[in-house]
């Protein structure tokens, strides 16, 4: 019977653990890709818009001699508080299925061998979190080969006609690196202008390049299609069909619910907010908690790293309080 089972091993769900150690109890976390997995699959080149102090987690430093840390040295820095705080991680390890019983909650999991494993547990943290589920353009000819919802590194598309679906940081970026990569780059925006949220320094650099034609860009526009070698775009003079190669499709992701649904938490049907005590993160189900993004709801960018970290504490207070660990 384990005191704490915590599903989810990126900093939020690691940060949890933190505080449940310290708090005297014995997590153990269930991750089904590598440490801080989504962070894994941040574009290879990527910088933070944080300052490593904003990431940091169990009050231990993130030294970096950058403003900005880059994607390899987050990883870096949450392998070694990982290891420094000796935390319990099985990586790898996929959960099939969640369940409430007398005592806690029973999880079921299957590992990277196709073994499976049943874990009972006192607590349960649910710290998923959404870089998994990314959002759908719901048109015809998505599901092709040639169409990515995630971006890591340009090189392989040089001398690529890539089209790309978006109009926040990850699509400004990505266009840019492309671009700089030999790519013929074309950035479809559903927005009339780039969101506010584009970096400062990003947005000019960014508009110049548009400004000079190197990358094409429109704005109120959509896919309509998507074909082997076209792209069929809505724009507000018609529809264009565009040749294409490639298709990053980076329009943002949703946390997944399921466990949360099937273990009887209540969601608001406006804002998609799980039902949650904000200061100790139980949910409607008691001894179910939830940590990071997920409790977001539709607004999946009010939560991230810098405020996501601080809900373990709040989780450890109230199952200390409790008693019954």
């Amino acid at each position: 019977m384990e005191d704490v089972l915590i599903i989810g091993g990126g900093p939020c769900g690691l940060a949890a653990a933190i505080s449940c150690k310290r708090a005297g109890l014995d997590p153990l976390i269930i991750e089904k890709g590598s440490l801080v997995h989504s962070i894994y699959r941040y574009p290879t080149y990527m910088v933070f818009h944080s300052t490593p102090d904003l990431l940091e987690i169990g009050g231990i430093p993130f030294a970096t001699a950058n403003e900005k840390p880059t994607r390899q040295e987050a990883l870096n820095y949450y392998r070694l508080v990982a290891s420094r705080e000796n935390l319990r991680v099985h990586v790898y390890e996929t959960v099939t299925e969640a369940k409430r019983t007398e005592d806690g909650f029973q999880v079921a999991t299957t590992d990277r061998f196709a073994k499976t494993h049943l874990y009972q547990a006192k607590k349960l943290v649910i710290a998923t979190g959404y870089f998994d589920n990314p959002n759908r353009l719901n048109v015809p000819g998505e599901d092709l080969p040639k169409v990515s919802s995630f971006y890591k590194e340009a090189h392989p598309y040089a001398g690529l006609k890539v089209a790309i679906v978006g109009g926040n940081n990850s699509a400004v970026d990505a266009a840019m690196e492309l671009e700089r990569a030999g790519a013929q780059v074309t950035v479809i925006c559903r927005r009339t202008e780039l969101s506010d949220k584009v970096k400062a320094w990003t947005r000019p650099v960014f508009e110049s390049l548009v400004k000079k034609g190197r990358i094409q860009m429109f704005f109120g526009a959509t896919v309509a299609s998507i074909e082997e070698r076209a792209i069929h775009v809505n724009t507000a003079e018609g529809q264009v069909t565009l040749a294409n190669d490639h298709v990053f499709a980076l329009i943002g992701y949703r946390p997944d619910r399921t466990f949360l649904h099937s273990l009887g938490v209540h969601t608001d049907e406006e804002t998609g907010v799980p039902q949650h005590d904000p200061e100790t993160m139980e949910t409607n189900v008691p001894g179910l908690y939830i940590a990071g993004v997920i409790a977001a709801g539709h607004h999946a960018n009010a939560i991230f790293i810098e405020n996501g970290r601080f809900h373990g504490e709040g989780i450890a207070r109230h199952i200390v309080s409790q008693g019954n660990v």
